[in-house]
Order: C-alpha cells, then sequence, then structure tokens
C-alpha cells in the first residue's frame, strides 16, 4: 500500500471536508444555514422541500423547510410565502378576543364585578412599584367596576334577558379556528410530524368554526320551539364529528384530496340551507328579517368564493411565482374567512337582540 493510498483510506469523505472547512459545523443539510453563519435559516425553492410540504407547485419560492421550533416562531416577524397567511388570522383571532371581552362585559356585569374586586391586590402591587402607579391601576379597576358597560352608552341593555351562551359558543369557535389555523402555517415547517399534527388541528378548527355558526341563529330563532333546537344543532354537530373523523385519514391529508376536503366543508355549511328556510318560513314577518338575510348571505357569500379561491388556486395557477409572497389564493381564502365570520358575528347579535325584544310567548 502506498502512502498515497494510506491517506485517501483515512481521510474524510469530501462532504466531510467541507463541512469542516465551514467551522467543524455538524448541521445537516436540512437545515441549510445562511449567509455561512448561525444566524437564520434560508428560504428554499418548492423543488427543495420534503414530499409532505409540497402542497402548491405553483408557489415556487420562498418556503422554510424543517426549521427549528424557535425559528419558526420567530419567522412570524420576517418576510416567506406563509408571513401572510399567519398573519391574516392571528389579526383575526385578536380581533375576536376583543369582541369576546367587550361581549363579556356588556352581558355579564359580574366579569367587570370580579376585575373591581382586583383592585386591592392592584393597589398593593402599584405601592411595591410607586405609589402613583397604584393610584392609576387602582382607579382604572374602580372605573371597570362602576362602569360594568361601556357599550350601554350605545344604548344597549346591559342585562341580558335571554342566555348567552349559544353566541359565546359562537365567538370561542371563531377564535379556536383562527388560531390554529395560524399555528398551523407559522409551525408546519418544523418536521413532518408536527406538519401532519397541525394540518389535521387546522382541519378541526374548520370544521368547529362551521358547526358553532350554526349555534347562534338555530338557538334565538327557535328558543320558544326547543324540539327544533335539539334537532337542528344534533345535526350539525354529528355532521361535524363526522367530518373530523374522516379528515384525520392520512389520505384525506394528502394534497391531492384538497378539493374533497374542501367539498366536505361545503356540504357542512350547506346543511344550513334546511334550518334557514324553515326560520324564514316562520319569521316571514319579522321586521329585521332583511338584515339578518342581508348579513347571512355576505357570509355564506364570503365562504363560497373564498372555498373557489382555495380549490382552484387562483391567481397563482395562471403565473406561477408570481404570487409567492403576496396575493395567492390561500391568503385571499384567509381574508374572505374573516370577512365571512365577522358577517356572522353581525348576523349572531340580531338575532340575540331580536329574542332579548321578543321573547317567547307565554304557554
Amino acid at each position: 500500500m502506498t502512502m498515497e493510498s494510506a491517506y485517501e483510506e483515512l481521510a474524510p469523505p469530501a462532504p466531510a471536508v467541507a463541512a469542516m472547512k465551514e467551522g467543524g459545523s455538524k448541521k445537516t443539510k436540512k437545515q441549510r444555514w445562511e449567509g455561512g453563519g448561525e444566524k437564520k435559516y434560508r428560504l428554499v425553492s418548492y423543488h427543495e422541500l420534503p414530499d409532505y410540504m409540497k402542497e402548491n407547485e405553483f408557489i415556487l419560492n420562498y418556503y422554510r423547510s424543517e426549521w427549528p421550533i424557535l425559528n419558526a416562531v420567530l419567522s412570524l416577524f420576517s418576510w416567506h410565502n406563509e408571513t401572510i397567511n399567519i398573519w391574516t388570522h392571528l389579526l383575526g383571532f385578536m380581533v375576536f378576543f376583543g369582541l369576546t371581552f367587550l361581549n363579556l362585559g356588556q352581558y355579564f356585569p359580574q366579569v367587570a364585578d370580579l376585575i373591581g374586586h382586583l383592585s386591592w391586590p392592584i393597589s398593593k402591587v402599584g405601592e411595591n412599584v410607586s405609589s402613583n402607579i397604584g393610584e392609576v391601576l387602582s382607579s382604572a379597576a374602580m372605573f371597570v367596576q362602576t362602569n360594568p358597560a361601556p357599550l350601554a352608552s350605545a344604548g344597549m341593555a346591559v342585562v341580558s334577558q335571554t342566555t348567552r351562551w349559544p353566541f359565546f359558543v359562537f365567538l370561542a369557535g371563531a377564535m379556536f379556528c383562527l388560531l390554529s389555523s395560524s399555528a398551523c402555517h407559522l409551525l408546519s415547517c418544523h418536521s413532518h410530524r408536527l406538519n401532519v399534527f397541525l394540518i389535521r388541528l387546522d382541519y378541526a378548527g374548520i370544521a368547529v368554526m362551521i358547526v358553532v355558526s350554526f349555534f347562534p341563529p338555530i338557538y334565538y330563532i327557535f328558543q320558544c320551539d326547543p324540539h327544533w333546537q335539539v334537532v337542528y344543532l344534533s345535526a350539525i354537530t354529528a355532521a361535524g364529528v363526522g367530518t373530523v373523523y374522516a379528515l384525520m385519514s392520512p389520505r384525506l391529508s394528502a394534497a391531492r384530496y384538497r378539493a374533497h376536503r374542501a367539498l366536505l366543508f361545503v356540504a357542512m355549511g350547506l346543511s344550513g340551507i334546511i334550518p334557514a328556510v324553515h326560520a324564514i318560513a316562520v319569521n316571514w314577518h319579522e321586521p329585521r328579517r332583511n338584515v339578518t338575510l342581508a348579513y347571512e348571505g355576505s357570509m355564506a357569500l364570503s365562504y363560497l368564493i373564498g372555498t373557489a379561491f382555495y380549490m382552484t388556486r387562483v391567481p397563482e395557477r395562471w403565473r406561477p411565482g408570481m404570487f409567492d409572497l403576496c396575493g395567492q389564493s390561500h391568503q385571499i381564502f384567509h381574508a374572505l374567512v374573516i370577512a365571512g365570520a365577522l358577517a356572522h358575528y353581525g348576523a349572531a347579535v340580531v338575532f340575540m337582540q331580536a329574542r332579548d325584544d321578543i321573547g317567547c310567548p307565554a304557554k
């Protein structure tokens, strides 16, 4: 054996040599450091993605692939092809969280009272920091205690005449859907296992949103006829459970079944036509009928148009690569989901106030 052949046997393979030249890094190719340092991961193209991340072949660049959780979380504040998807539903979640908080203070004065009872501990904390800060915090708590309904000045009654839980079930479901969607778009770039879990959570969130959207209209419209409440709410809840169960199948989670998933959700939503026709028939002379129809029509139109964008992947299918960062179908879908949810919120408020005003006839 010559000295040269012995050296070749002992020498590390070329990739290892390259790694040593880059500072002895043991990072794998999948981690893709940018600029030779450990500052951030570079964005990759569609063709560099592992198969489980290949969802839309018309979005060509700016992908995050197999990033650590911390890097994925911090990418919330950087620009990539999921940035707008993350922020649209994150901001939507914040809007519905704010609406929930405002309505809790309006319809449940005891919530404001609970905050008011915190005036003493708030004051004690304030004393430890600064007497001036303590006075400000104590005054703020006292204001909440003595003004439980900031919206009362708009002419809305603080004391509820009918139960509010269906309304808050809708708000909670909307927040769950929007937050799970945002988390999915933010963190699904971490690993195959987390990707599958978050995608299924996202699907579950959509199903939950559809189901809980039925609660305010069906509950308040048919409050004087509990039989129909039970029939319709049980039916849509069962449909939602069945849809979630079907979507837990790895097969239906595949990208090629995009249309099938969308049609499942559309079918759930369109099942509301039956109680809607029933509700219109029994409330034909109700003066607020046209207002609620306008709200609900806007909701249905927003959801259907959004679903059409989701299924067809327009406009990126027309010009692949042009809409990688902004203007892609999924971003439009997200915006229309929020628009539809807000329209339904408006309808739910009208349903609730109408039941407050009308009540049920004495039996």
